[in-house]
């Protein structure tokens, strides 16, 4: 194994540790499960990468995670690309996510935002709106967050680093662990 191979495990695993032990990881995993215990929908959104994950992590609150158990509500907003396409043009690509906002969300819901640059505009517009309309908003994001802590959000959970690769992989170990404690806490039972 190379030096550079070395460094680069060496940093995930520093970063997986401090996320374990992150006070906001905490905080965001009771206020998604509060909201989903109370009735409430998740509705999750990210470009690219994440949006991808954020239809995973959709899927694992829909379908399940470690076992079967009644279906979470949880909404990829990327993952409609009807509306995507048809919000890109006809407004803006800025909008896609605010004007989803707009439709689906109520107050009582979490918006959760992935961004590993903390500065993608229609990820910010749609915690905005969020924001605007009364629904809890979280935000996964790289070390760059200046313009998410002047939205505000209500939990930021950072990745101290600014390498996209290494933020995404971050952001799927802390998406697997949220989505883990939220059926532990709503349904108990095992994994096996």
């Amino acid at each position: 194994m190379s030096i550079i191979e070395a460094e680069r495990i060496e940093l995930r695993g520093r970063l997986l540790a401090s996320l374990n032990n992150d006070a906001r990881m905490a905080r965001a995993i009771d206020v998604l499960a509060a909201a989903l215990e109370q009735g409430n929908k998740v509705l999750v959104f990210g470009n690219g990468g994440s949006a991808t994950q954020s239809s995973h992590f959709a899927a694992e609150l829909v379908n399940k995670f470690y076992f079967r158990r009644p279906a979470l509500p949880a909404l990829a907003l990327a993952a409609d690309l009807a509306s995507v396409t048809s919000i890109a043009n006809d407004e803006e690509f800025a909008a896609i996510f605010s004007r989803q906002v707009e439709a689906f969300g109520r107050r009582g819901d979490v918006a959760l935002g992935l961004t590993t640059s903390g500065r993608s505009t229609n990820v910010l517009r749609g915690l905005a709106k969020a924001r605007e309309m009364g629904l809890a908003t979280i935000v996964l994001a790289g070390n760059r967050h200046q313009e998410l802590l002047a939205l505000p959000v209500d939990v930021l959970v950072g990745v101290d680093t600014d390498d996209t690769p290494t933020i995404q992989e971050m952001h799927l170990f802390a998406l697997h662990v949220m989505a883990e404690a939220i059926e532990k806490r709503l349904f108990g039972g095992t994994h096996g």
